[in-house]
């Protein structure tokens, strides 16, 4: 939540002995690790979805965990807040470890205050908040500016142990904000009285138990849109991105009056939020907000991700990593990364915007053709336009490192937000890596591959129309290419296509991708490759996404409908049908296909 100051003291302290030693009469065995395996950072859950402790969701019922029934000193201090309370953990940040720099643009912070009372800690421990820099003394009870830019240095040899609450505030709660006083305001006169533990106390904790819409009304999602662009610095593109605002909150409204919130009127909603999606990745990526951030990320995730919501529990329990330990791995940077391939036009965009969606999952937002081309050595155009095709000998250590570098500078979690720590979980997507399997796999040892399988009929016919449509020309002034236009990948071969027909040239791409993927899959240890369907992937979306997480060891925490939202590269809404209107052509090529459709058959079979 934005507030008028960087840091506010509230006008209470806790004893932080007795705090001390509740948390100490925790088995370390109970402390859990950071999603994203962040260095240092580890936690003890309090009040989470459902009261599970294994729960990172943000989306439901908030209710105490069996831990917090053995604390009772830290049950007085939350009640003593006087507020309704959302996720609440103790956070463990090890010596001489940092929180980089971040600003907290979920929806679920919007409109939520963040508490902290230290527990354990040191002079040298730093809370940095904007230009502001406090040390936040232990037993003392602190909120913050989320909206601005922070992050917290752990300069002492101790741990730092904070008790962290999320909170929409409340009646009592409030009461002290007005009391409160701002980090550099004198403190001469103001007084934060002790709360002494209280053995026969017995607190009740009102905890919060609706935090998403099933459909955001307009009114709120006219505010969270006012206060975005209000946060805006001047930009050509920001008249532009208030008019497709306008013109979102006009649809948006008129859909409410007729509908409200109706469960059945999803559909209804979605195209509207696809269209306003669009606008925001064609306006907003390069306007900045004064928080350093762009105003994209914060409406994607406050008004897109959220305008549409099961507003229940996530689809099944999120699976954390206790303990201390780091999962075994030589790759200090990526561990595990992922890499979705498939055929052109097969679902992967469907598949990795589904995906991108976990919450230990960082990616570059976008497809990496940018990343990966910026690299001389990697560029089709200053290599001859032999074709898109990367083997593991393209990977010298220069050329790695370099790419690297490129992907961890780019990278955001599912927020926007920057990673603020080491090893992590990459996501990446783009229809060229089909032909890069090799490469990819030397410059990420751990990397894992999903392949993506559609149809072939369905595949080609959709090929077809991306030649067509004249949106996905890779290559439009290919040398040496008669035409038309180049789209799509190119593949090794390409030279021997001209003068072919379109369905041709689609068939020869199509056969040339698979078979290129299929021998550098089939090179890779079984356990690195996982294999998906898009017709199971629009069938059974939860089971599928559910299936994937935990071979992935993904973790995921939010409801997931039984449709998805069409892709960004969506054409025309998928039907099962939809390639007859192709039928003569495709039936024509598909037996010089044969051989390729039977090596995929037995690799779905043996891999699925």
């Amino acid at each position: 939540m934005k507030l008028q100051f960087p840091f506010i003291q509230l006008p209470i302290r806790f004893d932080a002995a007795a705090l001390a030693a509740e948390v100490a009469s925790v088995d370390e065995a109970e402390w859990i690790a950071h999603p994203q395996g962040f260095h240092g950072n580890s936690a003890l859950p309090l009040i989470a979805l459902n009261g599970d402790a294994d729960n990172e969701g943000l989306e439901g019922p908030m209710r105490p965990t069996p831990l917090l029934e053995r604390l009772p000193y830290m049950r007085q201090a939350l009640a003593a807040l006087g507020a309704v309370l959302g996720r609440t953990r103790l956070m463990r940040l090890s010596g001489h470890a940092e929180v980089s720099p971040h600003v907290d643009q979920a929806y679920y912070w919007v409109e939520r205050l963040r508490v902290h009372v230290p527990i354990a800690t040191r002079p040298t421990v730093r809370f940095h908040c904007g230009d502001a820099v406090v040390h936040m003394a232990a037993g003392e009870c602190w909120i913050f500016d989320t909206w601005r830019m922070h992050k917290v240095v752990n300069g002492a040899e101790d741990s730092r142990i904070h008790l962290v609450v999320d909170t929409v505030g409340g009646d009592g709660f409030w009461e002290m904000v007005a009391r409160g006083r701002p980090h550099d305001a004198r403190a001469e006169g103001w007084n934060a009285p002790l709360l002494p533990p209280d053995a026969s106390a017995q607190p009740v904790l009102a905890c919060e138990s609706f935090n998403l819409p099933g459909v955001m009304s307009p009114w709120e999602a006219r505010t969270h849109i006012a206060f975005l662009l209000a946060e805006a610095k001047p930009h050509p593109n920001l008249t532009l991105m208030q008019q497709a605002s306008m013109h979102f909150l006009h649809r948006w409204q008129a859909l409410w009056a007729q509908h409200g919130d109706a469960a059945s009127a999803r559909t209804l909603y979605e195209p509207v939020l696809a269209e306003y999606r669009g606008a925001i990745r064609r306006y907003a990526q390069d306007i900045p907000l004064h928080n350093s951030l762009s105003l994209a990320a914060p409406l994607e995730t406050i008004v897109v991700r959220a305008g549409l919501s099961n507003g229940v529990a996530s689809m099944r329990p999120v699976t954390r990593t206790r303990s201390r330990a780091e999962q075994p791995g030589s790759d200090k940077e990526f561990r595990r990364p992922v890499f979705i391939v498939s055929a052109p036009r097969s679902g992967s965009t469907l598949l990795f915007e589904t995906l991108a969606r976990a919450a230990n999952v960082f990616t570059i937002g976008d497809e990496s053709h940018r990343l990966i081309e910026g690299i001389d050595a990697l560029n089709p155009a200053l290599t001859g336009f032999a074709s898109n095709r990367l083997d593991a000998a393209t990977a010298t250590p220069a050329v790695s490192t370099a790419l690297r570098a490129r992907f961890r500078a780019e990278l955001v979690d599912r927020d926007g937000g920057p990673p603020y720590g080491l090893p992590l979980r990459l996501l990446e997507k783009t229809p060229k890596n089909a032909l890069r399997i090799a490469f990819l796999a030397r410059v990420f040892p751990e990397s894992e591959f999903v392949f993506l399988y559609r149809n072939v009929r369905e595949t080609l016919a959709s090929m077809i129309e991306a030649w067509q449509s004249g949106r996905f020309r890779t290559y439009p002034q290919l040398p040496g290419w008669p035409g038309p236009p180049w789209s799509l990948l190119l593949v090794p071969g390409w030279r021997d296509l001209a003068g072919r027909s379109l369905p041709e040239i689609v068939a020869a791409q199509w056969d040339a991708t698979l078979r290129c993927m299929l021998d550098d899959l089939a090179a890779l240890p079984p356990a690195r490759v996982h294999v998906a369907r898009y017709d199971a992937l629009l069938a059974d979306p939860s089971g599928e996404i559910a299936r994937l997480c935990v071979a992935l060891d993904f973790v995921w925490d939010r409801p997931l409908d039984a449709g998805l939202p069409l892709s960004r590269y969506t054409l025309s809404k998928p039907q099962a049908d939809k390639w007859r209107k192709h039928e003569a052509a495709i039936q024509s090529v598909l037996p010089g296909l044969a051989g390729t459709i039977a090596r995929i058959d037995a690799a779905l079979i043996g891999r699925s």
